[in-house]
């Protein structure tokens, strides 16, 4: 398997990044803010990612929209996934406008040969500090029906899709970059609540991949959802019945610490379920990981191929495409309106 995506740390490839990136156990690159300096820089370095890496690899980012969207100058202004409801007169305008920000989103990535943005969020709104307007809405249903709109602009654009973060993360206040939270919620609750838009979406087969959260569920298991062998094998994959790719989130985040070092942290989160390892923000630490696994490195093109971009649904420029122009226009115009 190669399970690691990593991250690199400028507006170009180190040497070192340049060497690394061939790595048997390299599966894929997370971009972020400082990779970002100009639409025609961005397309050369995924160029430069792409050669390096010798083999298929997966080029990623969070492009939500509002405060988390990685590039701003040259991609249309996305709105906040909760404004899409907070600011419309009705569903119906909410859904049309999810499905539109979708494409938009996807198709401006697609056209920089960015492969994902780790999205939609599933989390249900309510006291965390870290999701807040990032979900859709504080109903699960309204989640639920708005995140399938929202994957349906997705996969227009050929953009597979990643539900986050399993089983829900809106409902305890610490951020987990930071901390190490802890749901004490009954099971019934969460299931009934929290993991309804999972439930859903992945019966209807919308979903590509599932990130898990680092929260513990402490009425469910000790450990952290990504790490727990209960949340990700009897759970996610044999009562909810997902096929697709588990996506740790970063295991450099303080939530994942209370596992132990970053080494024991990506073979605990493989040995639970997750099919591919964030490690970004610490090289050192990404280096250690590449150094140490236990794991066998075997091809993960299956994988690798289900979340990669479909090009071919883009056969002109972005400025010719009547579908991205109409849908752009649909966003600039809610954006000037509020």
């Amino acid at each position: 398997m190669r399970p690691i995506i990593l991250d690199v740390a400028g507006y170009q490839l180190t040497a070192e990044e340049q060497e690394y990136l061939a790595h048997p156990f390299v599966a894929g690159v997370i971009l972020f803010t400082r990779n970002f300096d100009n639409v025609v820089q961005l397309k050369e370095l995924v160029q430069q990612i792409r050669f390096y890496a010798k083999q298929p690899i997966i080029v990623g980012v969070d492009h939500e929209g509002g405060r988390v969207q990685r590039f701003r100058e040259g991609f249309t202004h996305l709105p906040a996934c909760g404004d899409l409801l907070s600011k419309t007169n009705s569903l119906q305008e909410t859904l049309s406008l999810a499905k539109a920000s979708a494409f938009v989103m996807a198709s401006e990535l697609i056209a920089c040969d960015i492969d994902l943005s780790f999205a939609p969020v599933l989390d249900i709104n309510g006291i965390s500090d870290v999701i807040r307007e990032r979900a859709f809405s504080d109903d699960k249903k309204q989640v639920t029906e708005i995140a399938s709109a929202y994957i349906d602009g997705m996969k227009l654009a050929g953009m597979a899709s990643t539900g986050k973060h399993f089983p829900g993360h809106g409902s305890v206040k610490a951020d987990s970059h930071i901390a190490l939270p802890v749901d004490s919620r009954s099971k019934q609750t969460i299931f009934e609540q929290d993991m309804l838009p999972f439930k859903k979406l992945i019966a209807a087969q919308k979903l590509d991949a599932i990130m898990p959260s680092h929260v513990v569920y402490s009425e469910c298991d000790d450990l952290p959802c990504g790490f727990s062998d209960y949340w990700l094998q009897q759970v996610l994959k044999k009562q909810l019945g997902f096929k697709g790719a588990v996506i740790s989130d970063d295991i450099s985040m303080h939530g994942a610490s209370f596992v132990g070092d970053h080494l024991t942290r990506a073979e605990g989160a493989l040995s639970a379920g997750c099919d591919f390892i964030l490690a970004c923000n610490d090289a050192a630490a990404a280096m250690t990981i590449l150094d140490g696994l236990s794991v066998k490195p075997t091809e993960s093109l299956t994988l690798i191929n289900a979340l990669s971009a479909n090009k071919e649904k883009q056969v002109m420029p972005l400025i010719e495409n009547k579908l991205w122009q109409q849908a752009k226009q649909s966003i600039d115009q809610f954006n000037e309106k509020y």
